[in-house]
């Protein structure tokens, strides 16, 4: 017999006979349970890293409190409540220097 009709021969037919193998339903369960691993892995790390929203989410960010006391204190400022000195002694308590945009950092 020549080796193409060997070939031939042989692709009809496994060379495991008629069935597959013993092995291969425990193959399968544990590509199965590598695959449970990998995704219980994947929920774990994500729930790990502080369960917020994901990065790719958008939507307005929440305002700093620090922000909120600076615009009541320029309010008041603008209002006359209090003096000059005054605002620049409580814009310094806020680490504020007045008239630089800090929200931008």
């Amino acid at each position: 017999m020549n080796t193409a009709a060997h070939l031939t021969a042989l692709a009809g037919h496994p060379p495991w006979g008629d069935g597959p193998p013993p092995f291969a339903p425990l193959g399968a369960l544990m590509f199965c349970l590598l695959l449970i691993a990998a995704a219980t892995a994947a929920f774990l790390l994500i729930r790990r890293r502080g369960g917020g929203p994901p990065p790719w989410a958008t939507g307005p960010r929440p305002t700093p409190p620090e922000h909120e006391a600076r615009r009541t204190l320029a309010d008041r400022f603008a209002r006359g409540d209090i003096t000059v000195e005054e605002f620049m002694e409580r814009a310094s308590a806020l680490n504020w220097t007045p008239g630089q945009d800090d929200t931008k950092k």
